[in-house]
């Protein structure tokens, strides 16, 4: 399974903020540590706020800062969060895609069972087990 770069991202924003909880963090400062467009990592964070697992301030002072304790926030959680809307293959999508052999595949199947089991493998690891040390953070 390939992750998309937002998916990438959102889990290296994440792990960033778990090696200095509590303290804010701004998509800018974000933007500039990683070499990305800060209206990239605004959409990410908008997602994150979303689903929960990040609180956004603004004004002086402001920025984000986890929503849980990385503890309690689970792999699988975010990386179904920030997948939302992007099927492993065309045909898992919404329309189904356009396939010759749909109604005789067997390997649809074997792919939602591999997606599955990927994802609650994830689900077994924390935020806690991938946060950066508070070192490398900074």
């Amino acid at each position: 399974m390939r992750l998309t770069s937002f998916t990438d991202y959102g889990l290296r924003m994440l792990m960033r903020m778990a090696g200095t909880p509590g303290q804010p963090v701004s998509t800018g400062e974000l933007a500039r540590e990683f070499g990305l467009s800060r209206n990239h990592l605004a959409k990410i964070m908008q997602r994150l706020a979303r689903g929960g697992l990040v609180e956004t301030r603004r004004g002086g002072g402001g920025g984000a800062v986890l929503g849980r304790e990385p503890a309690e926030i689970r792999l699988g959680e975010v990386v179904r969060l920030l997948e939302e809307g992007q099927p492993l293959v065309e045909c898992f999508g919404s329309g189904g895609g356009l396939c010759a052999i749909d109604g005789r595949c067997r390997l649809k199947a074997r792919l939602r069972h591999a997606e599955a089991r990927f994802l609650e493998d994830l689900d077994r690891s924390t935020l806690a087990d991938i946060a950066l040390p508070a070192s490398a953070a900074a």
